[in-house]
């Protein structure tokens, strides 16, 4: 009996393992600087010798989204298809990591079977770092600069700040025209929580680089970090 029983538990694994093979679990696309949108094909065959049904896809965000073989959703022993993802990159830049849950057959809601990797490379022609300065409530006032660089081989000009906040001061330097700039950010008030947004302005040829954002924050420091301090 026991021996039945693991005969038949063997045998369900096996159906249950039945997946997609695919020529490629994972790409990864180098974008020119200028397109807003990149599309990846991932070709798969069904190898097994039973039928095989993509009962869902899920990017997982919606600036992906997946186009199966024209709609055709099952696939016998021996049949081939494609998923094609496109990526819409018109917020993004840098590395940029998106995954594909394929979900086959009876896969429960959070199981899928297989999982797709894509990795987009996105120029980042106008270099903000950091991102977001912070300072913690009730301590000196003290600015921060925030380094605005040009990726090498282009000129591209700064050609005005703007902010969402009158709670920070805000001084542009140019350290070399059409390269490097320096975006010194001073709190009016370290007494009183606060966000800015800073709106980078330039006049780069190409639209989704010609605006860039950075952020000033005055706040609470979490517990974490009060813990960190010497």
């Amino acid at each position: 009996m026991k021996q039945a029983i693991g005969i038949w538990l063997a045998f369900a694994v096996l159906v249950h393992a039945a997946t997609l093979d695919f020529k490629e679990m994972s790409k990864e696309i180098n974008a020119a600087a200028d397109v807003t949108a990149v599309t990846a094909d991932f070709e798969f065959t069904n190898n097994s010798d039973k039928p095989i049904t993509i009962t869902k896809s899920d990017p997982g965000c919606s600036c992906v989204s997946v186009q199966v073989s024209e709609g055709r959703l099952r696939y016998g022993p021996g049949e081939s298809g494609t998923i094609r993802a496109k990526f819409d990159m018109s917020n993004f830049s840098g590395s940029v990591d998106k995954m594909i849950l394929l979900f086959l057959n009876d896969d429960p809601a959070d199981k899928p079977s297989q999982i797709l990797k894509l990795k987009v490379n996105i120029p980042v022609l106008v270099g903000v770092e950091p991102k977001t300065v912070k300072w913690d409530l009730g301590a000196k006032v003290a600015p921060q600069t925030i380094q605005i660089k040009i990726i090498e081989g282009q000129t591209i000009h700064v050609t005005g700040i703007k902010s969402s906040s009158e709670a920070f001061a805000c001084e542009l330097k140019t350290v070399e025209d059409g390269k490097h700039y320096e975006l010194v950010v001073t709190p009016r008030d370290m007494n009183a929580p606060g966000i800015g947004v800073f709106r980078i302005e330039t006049d780069c040829k190409i639209q989704k680089h010609r605006i860039q954002q950075a952020f000033g924050v005055v706040r609470k420091p979490s517990a974490a970090e009060t813990a960190a301090k010497p």
